[in-house]
């Protein structure tokens, strides 16, 4: 038989227990949320990363036009590479990058980096117009780092965006990767077993804020080896010495530092 006092331990335990419960469910919910919304946080960063390349793409594949010394105005103005941008990037996700809301933080976001794009081309006419010059110097690579210091300089608060790579293949001391982004290049990307083309992520503190980090690899296609191909040493048309990469070859990384948004 339960006396009094053996009632009221028991009563005790029983709440006990399930304080601790409600406590457990309690954190897996707010552990749930978190992964959600760095789930969250890494779509957007993809997406910003997605919007570049789909930008350069645009530089690259006009290349021949932007360097064609006998042509002076060659339509290629700000409007123009932007529409472009979003039709490579709608390829490439299914989504319109200007359909997405603007008061939205992926909308905000897309929007300040479609800006960004425009403005650098815009800004860039008289080098892509420019008669009797053969080569402008207004490559995928220049125009990525102009973008994403342009995007630094509208909402640098919110997001950073910088193309770096192996320290090796470093042609600009800007582009230099920091000692994080070093230890995910040398750890993963560069390491056998990593998987080709698998993003890296992860919540690192960075300038003293809450972010969340994302690396993306990218790997040299035949068009960039003209410059970062064979032979070793040889200079190519920027005036850099060749890298003596091959096809594959990983050749650099998007790195976007997403802040995270504070209630």
């Amino acid at each position: 038989m339960i006396t009094g006092p053996d009632v009221r331990r028991s009563l005790r335990l029983r709440a006990w227990v399930i304080a601790c419960a409600a406590l457990i469910i309690a954190s897996w919910a707010v552990a749930a949320q978190i992964r959600a919304d760095e789930s969250q946080d890494v779509e957007i960063a993809l997406s910003m990363a997605k919007l570049l390349q789909a930008g350069r793409a645009v530089i690259s594949s006009n290349q021949a036009l932007i360097n064609d010394p006998n042509r002076g105005e060659k339509g290629l103005t700000g409007e123009v590479v932007l529409a472009a941008a979003a039709e490579n990037y709608k390829k490439s996700t299914g989504v319109d990058p200007r359909s997405i809301d603007p008061t939205s933080h992926q909308g905000r976001l897309l929007r300040a980096e479609m800006e960004a794009i425009k403005e650098v081309v815009d800004e860039n006419q008289n080098f892509i117009n420019e008669k009797g010059v053969a080569f402008k110097g207004f490559i995928p690579a220049i125009f990525a780092r102009l973008v994403t210091e342009r995007l630094q300089e509208k909402i640098g608060t919110e997001v950073l965006i910088k193309v770096t790579a192996p320290p090796a293949l470093v042609r600009n001391r800007k582009s230099r990767p920091d000692n994080w982004e070093k230890s995910i290049i040398e750890g993963k990307f560069l390491s056998p077993d990593w998987p080709r083309g698998q993003i890296f992520s992860q919540v690192q503190p960075t300038q003293g804020r809450d972010a969340i980090r994302v690396m993306v690899p990218e790997y040299y296609a035949a068009s960039c080896l003209s410059c970062h191909g064979q032979k070793k040493g040889d200079v190519d048309i920027t005036g850099y010495p060749k890298e003596g990469a091959s096809e594959g070859d990983l050749g650099g990384i998007i790195s976007i530092t997403l802040f995270r948004q504070q209630d």
